[in-house]
């Protein structure tokens, strides 16, 4: 064994050019593994630490259309639901939003009514606390209020792309825009919204304003916005709250944990590395494979004279499988440093806290001198086969 390890070290290390440029191979491949894992860890925890509040505190609660047996009721929500859910312990805001049907009715600004250019544009209605529970950003303006809502005033908030559709920009002269033939004042035009991303595109009128012109009659859903991690607890209370009587009557959509966003972040993102670490690895191997077979070819001289001085095949076999086995654990082990160094180096750029699998990182060097056996095995298999009275013949 000693007299193997010093001929197959001697054999690796007596071109050390091709040495280098047969372990970069390797290098590259461990490398671009542990830098890939090591980045999608890294980024799969960065993604659940700023985990999106909007999507983590949101807890939406609506009728459960398939709760109702056959000749019930439709399940209505109450007009004081806010009001109740308000009640519980954890919850930062609460506010209803509603769907208007409002027929063939055309939303239009007052310099589009000679021309008739009337847009059909999503009209909806709201409360007051809506704009809290959506975490909404004003562009311009204001909201409406509680004042609003109860005198029925003729009031709307216009979505960021409803306003720019309407050619409405600003609201200090107090533009008024039409829906079918009654005007409404626009008091305020959004910026953003989290949560409900078609409130950007519709017209938005106070839940009074639409009981009286539309005749609605309940809120569609209760948007609640939670502190941060009471979401799973309020989804529970939640329906309890509005329908004591009842609650399995309410739908309710609470977003799942952040330990199973973080393990499907982690799974996806590990997917895609791992096969761009496996080509990369497949690339070192073939150059393992290629380099060996040719040294395979310019040794032939030496291992003719082997076996005639008594050598076995397998004596010969196993000499260039531990040389490729050696070329692999060095590429292995000098690839899991630079990954190493990658993730830390830019996580330290990013200011992110990098995580790295300490499995990967302890036998990236084995798989290493794993992907150097299988590449070395046909060369090692052809050198064993080689005839000592025609490799002496043809040197």
């Amino acid at each position: 064994m000693r007299d193997l390890l010093d001929e197959a070290l001697a054999g690796v290390a007596a071109r050390p050019t091709r040495l280098i440029l047969t372990t970069l191979g390797t290098v590259l491949g461990v490398a671009a593994l542990v830098g890939t894992v090591g980045l999608g860890q890294t980024a799969a925890g960065q993604i659940t630490q700023r985990f999106d509040l909007a999507a983590a505190t949101r807890v939406v609660v609506s009728p459960d259309d398939k709760g109702g047996q056959q000749g019930e009721a439709a399940t209505q929500l109450p007009w004081d639901a806010p009001d109740r859910i308000q009640r519980l312990n954890g919850v930062d805001a609460v506010g209803t939003v509603s769907n208007l049907q409002i027929g063939d009715d055309l939303v239009q600004n007052v310099t589009g009514l000679d021309s008739g250019a009337g847009k059909a544009l999503p009209v909806m209605a709201g409360s007051a606390g809506l704009w809290d529970a959506v975490r909404a950003v004003l562009k311009t303006g204001r909201f409406f209020d509680d004042g609003h809502d109860r005198r029925a005033d003729k009031v709307v908030v216009l979505g960021k792309h409803a306003a720019e559709r309407l050619g409405i920009n600003r609201v200090d002269s107090q533009p008024a825009v039409f829906i079918g033939a009654v005007p409404y004042t626009v008091i305020g035009i959004l910026d953003s919204v989290s949560g409900r991303a078609e409130l950007s595109d519709a017209v938005i009128m106070p839940n009074g304003t639409a009981r009286e012109a539309y005749n609605l009659q309940s809120p569609d859903a209760v948007e609640i916005r939670t502190a941060v991690g009471a979401a799973q607890l309020i989804a529970e209370q939640a329906p309890i709250a509005i329908q004591p009587n009842d609650p399995s009557t309410l739908s309710v959509d609470a977003p799942p944990k952040q330990g199973a966003v973080r393990k499907g972040v982690e799974s996806d993102l590990n997917a895609l590395f791992l096969l761009l670490g496996a080509v990369a690895l497949l690339v070192g191997g073939l150059g393992i494979a290629n380099v060996t077979l040719l040294s395979v070819l310019e040794r032939v001289s030496e291992i003719g004279l082997r076996r005639a001085l008594g050598a076995a095949r397998r004596h010969i076999a196993v000499q260039f499988l531990v040389e490729s086995v050696i070329v692999g654990f060095l590429g292995g082990l000098l690839g899991t440093a630079v990954g190493v160094i990658l993730t830390v180096s830019v996580s330290w750029i990013r200011d992110w806290t990098p995580i790295l699998d300490n499995r990967l990182a302890f036998g990236s060097p084995l798989l290493g001198a794993f992907i150097g056996l299988v590449a070395g095995t046909y060369p090692a298999w052809k050198a064993s086969a080689i005839q000592p009275i025609t490799a002496l013949r043809g040197t």
